[in-house]
């Protein structure tokens, strides 16, 4: 029996759901089928919410949520 032939008599054992992710995990197998389009920067995604976050506000984050943080670990 070819891998074929395995794959398929399995598929027909499963219910139709079950069915229908194996169809899509299929699908996501296929070359060409990865992201269509490209990412946008999250920069662009937030630019209508009016947030300005600077370089500074990040490092003072970072200090604020890291400082009691133990540096020695012996």
């Amino acid at each position: 029996m070819t891998v074929e032939e395995k794959v398929l008599q399995t598929l027909r054992e499963l219910p139709p759901e079950k069915q229908k992710q194996v169809l899509g995990y299929a699908e996501s197998l296929k070359p060409g089928n990865g992201p269509k389009r490209p990412r946008r920067s999250l920069e662009g995604l937030w630019a209508d919410l009016g947030v300005d976050i600077t370089e500074e506000d990040i490092a003072q984050a970072r200090r604020e949520m890291w400082g009691n943080f133990p540096r020695d670990i012996s």
